[in-house]
């Protein structure tokens, strides 16, 4: 299963809640593109198809998909990642996360400065490439640490390599973390931000990012595989979104290509289980900072591994492809946008080519269906679409 981070399909029903009306990820990436969003193997496989009405522009409508195609609706009251793939996994969240646009209270604040040693600076929502652009030398110049956040509920904190050392930004982190699990703030995900570069001019993060979330609340559809001793192999994020419950290997990736030879890797594999992956760099490298130029090319570019990939397939190999929010590259601001997200399902050996698996009312129909695959029992709310494929 491979998670397109940030790659939505259209404004959901309810993103006038979010104030996300018209977003539309993809839809306008083809816009901009103006015909030459070339994505064969994700048309072939029936990427357009899902929306016959409004097809993506420069990815034709099959008239005969050699996969499953969809969409899906998020239950969780959340946009943001811990959010979504909590949801695949049998998990929504129900209950709204701590957000603070006016940035975090003094409490939280004065014990992070007295655990760390080093004064905090900024403590609003900001764009994270624009607050290490004005403050990162400020950081440096006097020791301190940058806090931020955003319209999600998180946490985010940033320093020069050179200036605090990772594992030292860590440390912190995992303490930011121990006051933010409730009852009276709860906040999803605390992420190190760290990053390198002589001046503002030339500052950049690095793939040492980390994200320190909430563990999950509740029993997951990846500790139900792995319960049934059924292999949980991790690629990207998911192992800290999940807080590595239920995960027996787990690998970082230090880009989506990085991601992608992990992928390949795990294929050759001789295993019975699932692949979780997740791509972040349409959400990090573009998403957040509104270029829909670098979302297309990194879109192409997925394409053609993704059909190098599909050729390597086993019979008994089943990819899904999926997203956990939207984040229209487009669109006002440079927060995620809350949309649908696309269903893509392909398998040298399926039953049903061409279905149309419709629109699917939480992303947890994703984890009761691999539950459903290994004949394993389902509570998690999701309804299975596995008899569809």
């Amino acid at each position: 299963m491979i998670v397109l981070d940030s790659v939505g399909i259209g404004a959901a029903a309810d993103a006038f809640k979010y104030g996300d009306e018209g977003s539309d990820t993809l839809g306008h990436v083809g816009e901009f593109f103006d015909g030459n969003l070339k994505l064969p193997n994700l048309a072939r496989i029936g990427l357009s198809n899902i929306r016959p009405s409004a097809p993506i522009k420069g990815v034709p409508f099959q008239d005969n998909p050699i996969g499953c195609f969809g969409k899906m609706e998020e239950r969780s009251v959340g946009k943001d990642s811990m959010d979504g793939h909590w949801e695949m996994m049998g998990l929504p969240v129900l209950q709204e996360l701590s957000t603070f646009p006016a940035g975090f209270p003094d409490d939280i604040i004065e014990k992070i400065e007295k655990f760390s040693g080093r004064k905090v600076i900024v403590n609003r929502p900001y764009s994270g490439t624009q607050v290490i652009h004005d403050y990162g030398e400020e950081e440096i110049r006097d020791n301190s640490l940058i806090v931020y956040t955003s319209g999600d509920s998180v946490m985010q904190i940033a320093a020069h390599e050179e200036n605090l050392p990772v594992e030292e930004l860590y440390t912190i982190c995992r303490y930011a973390r121990t006051l933010l699990n409730g009852p009276k703030y709860t906040v999803g995900r605390v992420i190190a931000r760290p990053y390198v570069g002589s001046d503002k001019n030339h500052f950049t993060r690095t793939s040492n990012r980390r994200d320190f979330s909430l563990a999950p609340t509740g029993v997951t559809d990846l500790v139900k595989l792995h319960d049934q001793e059924l292999s949980v192999i991790a690629i990207g994020k998911i192992n800290d979104i999940f807080s590595g419950q239920g995960i027996d290997e787990a690998f970082h990736n230090e880009s989506n290509d990085d991601g992608m030879n992990h992928i390949d890797a795990v294929l050759q594999k001789d295993f019975v289980g699932l692949c979780f992956a997740n791509l972040v760099d349409f959400d990090v490298l573009y998403g957040h900072r509104r270029n829909p130029e670098g979302f297309g090319q990194l879109l192409i570019k997925f394409d053609r591994r993704l059909g190098r990939f599909m050729k390597q397939m086993h019979d008994d190999d089943l990819i899904m492809i999926t997203a956990d929010h939207g984040n229209d590259p487009t669109y006002k601001g440079t927060d995620h946008t809350r949309e649908n997200v696309p269903l893509l399902a392909y398998s040298p050996s399926l039953s049903n080519v061409g279905s149309d698996l419709g629109v699917r009312l939480t992303f947890s129909d994703l984890g009761a269906t691999i539950l459903d695959n290994f004949g394993i029992t389902n509570e998690s709310g999701g309804n299975s679409f596995m008899d569809q494929l």
